[in-house]
């Protein structure tokens, strides 16, 4: 097994030969700090919309070292936190018009991705989640009903039956499904993205560390970079900036992916329809069928390291590996005696209230966007294009959405934020493991964490 190696998708496709470090001071019209997902799709969208702006796109390692080549590859309409917080914030024409919103960007990511020529195995086979005990149930079906009073969700209820003739989960009580979500290869996705924003005359800089961001000024170790605008789109390496240290916190997710399975264990488990799997556990499992045959499998393992400390290559610890072979063959029996080929983690960026944010302040010309809080793949497309109007001065339709200029208040200092992170992923593992051996009702002990967590809005 590999581990490691960042993740199981570059590894899969290979990277491409390095890009060159930033050569020294350097003016542009545009500073982005961060080729991830965010930054190339705001570099990919100004550059469609003012050609003539130079943009300077400045990464501490490689495009897509982050969250975006390591995620699950779910391209999905989430509102990052949910929608009931903008129904109290801005009312609930504002959280519809989000959502709508949302729902239209995972189709112009597959849009756009075929119009370049972008092949990241991407597939609209919907998101399934699934429920296998009676706490589980309870929710899901509190879910559903929440969810269908938006008529632009489209999510549907299914039976234990209909559920388990899409994907046979072992105990499934139901589940439910919505089709505003594709699975995608993430590195697939983020080095096409890189590719293209390049040949539009886009300059990207690896093996460039920013330790700072100052108004129209992104400081690295080869030289500053000058800009009008400077976008912060770091994601889950925010905490490393200077003076940024307690506003996002880095949550740890790893993955593990199996060898590819043969056509008697699809048999069994179905899955023909590539939705992407998800379940009603406080502390969820996500998962993808590939276009290869393997199960890619997530979840939160270790949840934060102290000091918001991140890897460096995606190595993750033999009890996470464990812990996530256990969910597999849980849901899969059949998959008991298949090989993990790899496993890998990475950092997502977390801010207090769990909602994700995109704003400008014109005065300094500091942007930012992120905090997506797992749910980045496509709110990222959302977030460059709104920055893009942002910054271009438009009053448009998405400078308009409650999420624009959101702040919130910063996390808490050490050491009370790992002890607040660690005892919360503790109290969801003790309430999942209470509702699948004995209990009847969910958890008060989950109920509780969502309160203290800032998830319970």
């Amino acid at each position: 097994m590999i581990n490691g190696e960042v993740s199981f998708w570059w590894n899969q496709i290979g990277r491409a030969e390095t890009r060159p470090s930033l050569p020294g001071p350097v003016t542009a019209d545009v500073c982005i700090v961060g080729a991830g997902y965010t930054g190339l799709w705001t570099a990919y969208y100004l550059k469609k919309a003012a050609p003539a702006l130079r943009i300077v796109i400045i990464e501490q390692r490689f495009a897509g070292y982050g969250a975006s080549g390591r995620n699950g590859g779910w391209l999905t309409n989430s509102v990052t936190g949910g929608r009931e917080q903008y129904v109290a914030s801005h009312g609930r024409e504002a959280a519809a018009r989000f959502q709508t919103s949302m729902n239209e960007t995972v189709d112009e990511v597959i849009r756009v991705a075929a119009a370049e020529g972008i092949d990241a195995d991407i597939v609209k086979g919907g998101e399934f989640t699934v429920a296998y005990d009676g706490p589980q149930q309870q929710r899901l079906e509190a879910t559903a009903r929440a969810e269908q009073r938006w008529e632009m969700t489209d999510v549907e209820l299914l039976s234990p039956a209909a559920a388990r003739a899409r994907i046979d989960v072992a105990g499934t009580t139901g589940a439910m499904w919505h089709p505003h979500c594709a699975r995608i290869h993430p590195a697939r996705l983020v080095a096409g993205l890189a590719a293209v924003v390049e040949a539009l005359g886009v300059e990207i800089y690896e093996n460039t560390r920013v330790s700072e961001i100052t108004p129209r000024r992104a400081e690295t170790e080869h030289g500053a970079v000058t800009a009008e605008f400077v976008v912060r789109a770091t994601e889950g390496f925010t905490a490393g900036l200077k003076g940024l240290h307690r506003a996002w916190l880095p949550m740890n997710s790893s993955l593990i992916a199996t060898a590819p399975l043969g056509a008697e264990v699809w048999e069994s488990i179905g899955w023909d329809g590539l939705e992407t799997l998800g379940d009603m556990a406080h502390a969820y499992m996500y998962a993808q069928r590939t276009a290869d045959d393997r199960i890619a499998i997530g979840g939160r393992g270790v949840p934060y390291r102290y000091g918001s400390q991140t890897d460096s290559d995606g190595h993750t610890p033999a009890s996470t590996v464990e812990a996530l072979r256990g969910i597999l063959t849980r849901f899969f029996p059949a998959t008991a005696g298949v090989a993990i080929d790899h496993a890998w983690s990475g950092v997502l960026g977390v801010p207090r209230d769990w909602a994700a944010t995109v704003g400008l302040d014109p005065v300094t010309g500091l942007a930012w966007a992120g905090g997506y809080v797992g749910t980045g793949v496509a709110t990222t497309n959302l977030a460059g294009r709104t920055l893009t109007d942002l910054i271009l001065d438009r009053d448009t339709a998405l400078t308009g959405l409650p999420w624009v200029n959101h702040r919130v208040r910063n996390w808490e200092p050490e050491p009370l934020r790992w002890l607040a992170v660690h005892a919360l992923y503790r109290a969801y593992s003790f309430a999942d493991h209470a509702e699948l051996t004995r209990r009847r009702t969910t958890s008060p002990l989950a109920s509780l964490a969502d309160v203290v967590s800032g998830r319970g809005h």
